[in-house]
C-alpha cells in the first residue's frame, strides 16, 4: 500500500482526501516509479476544485516526476535508478495532434501522479534532464512542453525573433527561457511592476505593464519599430487575444494556449486575415517532442524557475496559493 491524494466525484476542495492505493509489480513494458514530486498547472487547477471536476474518484495531477524502482519483462529504455519524468499524452507517442480531450490525460481522464508509487506503460514517462532534482523535473510535462511545442515545433524560432509572453506563469517563463536559449528577443507583460522586475532579472529584453498600458499591442509593435512580434505565447485567452493580433508581425505566429480571462468571446476575424496570421492551438506535445526538449536542456543547462514548494499532503493549500496569483513559475508538490 502507499499513499495517494484522491479527489472524490465532482471536486472541490472540499473532496480532497488522503488515501491508500494497492502497489503492484510491473507487467511487460511497465515499470514501477516511486514518484518524489509534482507541479500545479491551471488544468489540475480545474480538476481539483471541481471546475472540471471528475466523475468518479481520481487521483490528479498530471506532472510527476521520481526515480524507477522496477522494470517489467522486454523493458530496455529504463533501468532502476534512472530519474524520470511523466508524459501528459501517454498514448500520444510522436508525430501530428491524435488525442482529442483529457480522456487519457493522467490526474483526469485516468489516475495521476499525487502518490507515491506508480506502475505504468514506459511510454508514461521519459529519462529527466541530467542533474535535475524530481522536483525540477517535474516542472517540465505541461508547462515545459507546451512552451516548446509552441516555439520550437509548431514554429521554430531563431537567433534575432521576437517573442512576446503574457505573465510569469510556469509556460510564460519557460517561454521566456527557451526563447533566450534560441537567441531571441523577449517582450514580456504582466499587471505588476515587481514581476516585472522579475521577468526582466529572467532575461526579458523589454517589459510591459498592461494594466497601465491597455494597448500594450501597440507598444509591443514600437518595440519591434513597427514590423511586429513573430511569436505571440497567447495565455490569457478571449480578453488578451485582440492585443496579441495586434502585437503580431504580417504573418506571425500566435500560439493560443490558455484560457485564464474565459472560454469564449470576441474574435477579430479582420485582424487575423489582414495580418495573415496563423494562430495555433496549443495543447501540450506529444512524448518525442518531450524528448527533444530534454536533450536540448541537457545541452544547454537550462534550470526552471521554482517559486515554491508544498508537501503533498497539502495540495489544497497549494492550489489556494495558486489563486492569489503571486507566484512567478512552478508551484510544486513534494512527495515524502
Amino acid at each position: 500500500m502507499y499513499q495517494a491524494m484522491i479527489v472524490n466525484a465532482g471536486g472541490g476542495y472540499q473532496n480532497v482526501i488522503i488515501g491508500t492505493r494497492e502497489a503492484r509489480p510491473p507487467k511487460a513494458g511497465e515499470i514501477t516509479v516511486r514518484l518524489r514530486a509534482n507541479a500545479l498547472n491551471y488544468h489540475d487547477f480545474a480538476v481539483v476544485s471541481g471546475m472540471w471536476g471528475p466523475s468518479e474518484p481520481r487521483i490528479p495531477m498530471a506532472d510527476g516526476a521520481g526515480e524507477v524502482i522496477a522494470v517489467g519483462a522486454g523493458v530496455t529504455a529504463f533501468q532502476v535508478g534512472d530519474a524520470v519524468v511523466s508524459t501528459f499524452f501517454p498514448t500520444w507517442q510522436a508525430g501530428t495532434p491524435q488525442v482529442e480531450g483529457f480522456a487519457t490525460v493522467p490526474g483526469d481522464g485516468i489516475d495521476g501522479y499525487a502518490r507515491q508509487q506508480v506502475t505504468a506503460s514506459v511510454e508514461s514517462f521519459t529519462l529527466a534532464p541530467r542533474g535535475w532534482s524530481h522536483v525540477e523535473a517535474a516542472t517540465l510535462t505541461t508547462a515545459g512542453l507546451t512552451a516548446w511545442r509552441a516555439l520550437m515545433c509548431d514554429d521554430a524560432i531563431r537567433p534575432g525573433d521576437t517573442v512576446l509572453v503574457q505573465g510569469s506563469g510556469g509556460v510564460s517563463v519557460f517561454a521566456l527561457q527557451f526563447a533566450k536559449m534560441a537567441g531571441a528577443t523577449v517582450i514580456a507583460t504582466s499587471s505588476s511592476d515587481h514581476k516585472l522586475a522579475q521577468l526582466k532579472a529572467l532575461g526579458a529584453d523589454h517589459v510591459i505593464n498592461y494594466k497601465t498600458t491597455p494597448q500594450w499591442g501597440l507598444l509591443a509593435r514600437e518595440l519591434t519599430g513597427g514590423r511586429g512580434v513573430d511569436h505571440v505565447v497567447e495565455v490569457g485567452g478571449p480578453a488578451t487575444l485582440a492585443q496579441s493580433m495586434l502585437a503580431a508581425r504580417v504573418g506571425g505566429h500566435v500560439s493560443v494556449i490558455g484560457i485564464l480571462t474565459g472560454l469564449s468571446g470576441d474574435f477579430s476575424l479582420v485582424t487575423a486575415l489582414i495580418k495573415q496570421l496563423r494562430l495555433q492551438g496549443v495543447l501540450v506535445g506529444n512524448r518525442t517532442m518531450q524528448q527533444a526538449m530534454i536533450q536540448a536542456i541537457n545541452a544547454n543547462g537550462l534550470k526552471p524557475v521554482i517559486d515554491r514548494i508544498f508537501p503533498m499532503t497539502e495540495l489544497v493549500q497549494a492550489f489556494q496559493y495558486q489563486e492569489t496569483n503571486q507566484h512567478v513559475g512552478k508551484i510544486c508538490l513534494d512527495i515524502a
